[in-house]
């Protein structure tokens, strides 16, 4: 990505993050802000005079979902509404992040854009959350049709890296925390599912290059590694990286989640559809996206920093 001297301002309320995690950025061209994306004039304010919005507020984690339906859904769905009527107003190009939770529970891998979503039963709060994102996509291709403000899509596969922290449910820094300690680490489930761990690196850059391209505008994108890992093997991956004296355990997702939860078998991006566009997809492998995390906290710097 090429450097850029755009000046930035970041709308966050920090309910899922932290402040230091910016710490680094150049204040002279970044403002931070600390709102709600769920107060109108709070989004009006940040997006004032903006010319290019990266709207990534959202409900992180499924252990958050599952314990705060209604807080994610409201979060999901009037944050996203917000954001488009101030790319509206300010005729901002907007990327609107979305999540590999849309594809629901389909067995058609890997999973295709123009591909057919299967979700559950209502009474699921995960598939409450899916169906919000699918909401957010159709709201946003809705803007760029009818009011001809450029959109893009992006859905994201299971995105990790420095400074994430397992609080909400996020399986890698969960794990890095246990094996440290040299707790035993928690397996959801037989642990046989599988999932595309992404680096925060590749996502960044595809997000960025993405809504530079024109001919990318209106259209949705997969953005995720496509190459899957069983739990199993990411548990095994972090032990032998950090020289841990932990074991695996595994527990039944009804103990964690409750009885009213699915969890899907696998989750695979086509990537196609990106490389065809940008030219390149998401490869950096597990290994390294573990060792990212290792360096940054053998330097003192912590996942919740």
């Amino acid at each position: 990505m090429e450097n850029t001297t755009e000046d930035v301002r970041v709308l966050d309320d920090f309910s899922t993050g932290s402040r230091s995690n910016l710490s680094h950025l150049d204040t002279d061209r970044a403002r931070i802000i600390n709102g709600d994306i769920r107060e109108k004039a709070t989004v009006k304010r940040a997006a004032k005079g903006v010319d290019t919005i990266f709207h990534l507020a959202a409900a992180v984690g499924v252990q958050n979902v599952v314990n705060n339906p209604l807080e994610s859904l409201e979060i999901n769905l009037h944050g996203t509404e917000h954001v488009l009527d101030a790319a509206d107003s300010e005729m901002a190009s907007t990327f609107i992040a979305s999540s590999s939770e849309v594809y629901g529970k389909s067995d058609e891998i890997p999973f295709s854009e123009d591909g057919d979503r299967v979700l559950g039963p209502t009474n699921i709060p995960r598939w409450g959350y899916a169906s919000a994102k699918a909401v957010d996509e159709f709201l946003g291709l809705a803007y760029q049709d009818e009011r001809d403000i450029p959109v893009v899509v992006g859905r994201y596969f299971n995105i990790v890296g420095p400074r994430q922290t397992g609080e909400y449910g996020m399986v890698v820094p969960r794990f890095i925390e246990q094996a440290h300690s040299d707790e035993e680490l928690t397996v959801y489930g037989d642990g046989t599912q599988k999932r595309s761990f992404t680096h925060v690196n590749d996502a960044v850059k595809a997000t960025y290059e993405l809504l530079q391209i024109e001919e990318a505008h209106g259209e949705v994108y997969n953005i995720g590694s496509p190459n899957p890992t069983r739990i199993n093997d990411l548990a095994k991956a972090v032990i032998e990286a950090t020289d841990s004296d932990s074991t695996p355990t595994h527990i039944p997702f009804e103990e964690i989640y409750g009885e009213n939860f699915e969890e899907p078998e696998r989750r695979e991006p086509d990537v196609s559809k990106l490389r065809e566009t940008l030219g390149w997809v998401p490869d950096t492998s597990l290994e390294k996206i573990i060792s990212d995390i290792l360096s940054r906290r053998q330097r003192g710097e912590t996942d919740d920093e």
